[in-house]
């Protein structure tokens, strides 16, 4: 695939000085993307500055190849950021990091990509991997799951309250012919939803939980909040973008129950800061785009940024 999609980094300015505060830093960019972000961070970093970028799909791992030619201050490993633990400790770093950035979800250039079947606004063949060589395409899957899998994956990921109605769809048009294309899953979704919104097309819900669930954001998301913790340096810092609720309400409650401390000390017991063992400061308030922004960016409307401090 050599066409080249145009995608500008949501919160770009904001993200990076937030994260950056020590120009001689190790530095790790979770979610590498076409790079907005990792240039800009390259850009505050001084000559002996790093960057370790991760990436699963390969079309970010080549773009990120093709910078850390230019650049060799970059590294990248095509891997989840879950595991940036373990690539620290590789690169003897672990512990050290001043600063890692997580952009969440799927890229502009993903999503314009019909080849890759993410949306329901280009028709394509139905895959949905953030990595298309590893795992199951999102037509395998539903291929083989019951008409409860898929409806429960509908309804916690993509919060569809006609997740039932739209599974016995699925599993009824499979039946008669495979589904392959992202047409023909947009087609028996909307047929199977009886109250479409407003604004919104009736697919949405279900390729956003389909698509969480072939590439296990939420649990990639968990586990990668708990190793950026300890990859951080104290004082290092940890900049979440997340773009919808089921993202921001996992990135809330890390932060404020590392903020908080222990929550098992009896309710009016006299403890010290140490003997609550918080290890998180909330830098700023949740951050959204400017208006401006989203007027240049739509799909940035629904951007939520949180920072935090790591203290021990």
């Amino acid at each position: 695939m050599t066409e080249e999609f145009n995608h500008k980094s949501v919160l770009l300015d904001e993200a990076v000085e937030h994260l950056v505060h020590d120009e001689d830093g190790m530095y790790i960019d979770g979610t590498f993307g076409r790079g907005g972000h990792s240039g800009l961070i390259l850009k505050h970093l001084s000559p002996t500055g790093k960057l370790q970028a991760f990436d699963k799909d390969p079309l970010a791992i080549a773009q990120a190849q093709v910078m850390s030619v230019q650049d060799p201050r970059l590294s990248i490993a095509q891997t989840s950021f879950a595991n940036m633990d373990k690539v620290a400790q590789q690169n003897d770093c672990f512990g050290q990091v001043q600063g890692i950035l997580l952009d969440l979800g799927v890229s502009s250039p993903q999503i314009d990509d019909a080849s890759r079947g993410f949306s329901f606004q280009h028709d394509g063949p139905l895959d949905m991997r953030m990595n298309p060589d590893e795992g199951e395409s999102a037509a395998q899957w539903l291929a083989r799951a019951s008409a409860e899998e898929i409806a429960d994956v509908l309804y916690h990921y993509g919060e569809e309250r006609f997740s039932r109605r739209m599974a016995r769809a699925v599993v009824e048009y499979r039946k008669e012919q495979p589904i392959t294309t992202t047409k023909q899953l947009a087609n028996i979704i909307a047929l199977a939803n009886p109250k479409w919104e407003k604004g919104k097309n009736p697919a949405t819900r279900a390729f956003q939980g389909i698509r969480i669930h072939i590439n296990q954001e939420l649990k990639d998301l968990e586990v990668g909040l708990d190793a950026a913790l300890e990859t951080l340096a104290p004082g290092g810092r940890l900049v979440v973008i997340s773009f919808h609720s089921l993202e921001d309400r996992i990135v809330k409650r890390f932060m404020r129950e590392h903020a908080k401390g222990d929550s098992h000390i009896p309710r009016g017991l006299p403890v010290t800061q140490d003997q609550l063992k918080r290890r998180l400061t909330l830098l700023t308030k949740a951050k959204k785009p400017t208006s401006i922004e989203v007027d240049i960016n739509p799909r940035s409307r629904s951007a939520v940024m949180r920072v935090a401090e790591k203290i021990a």
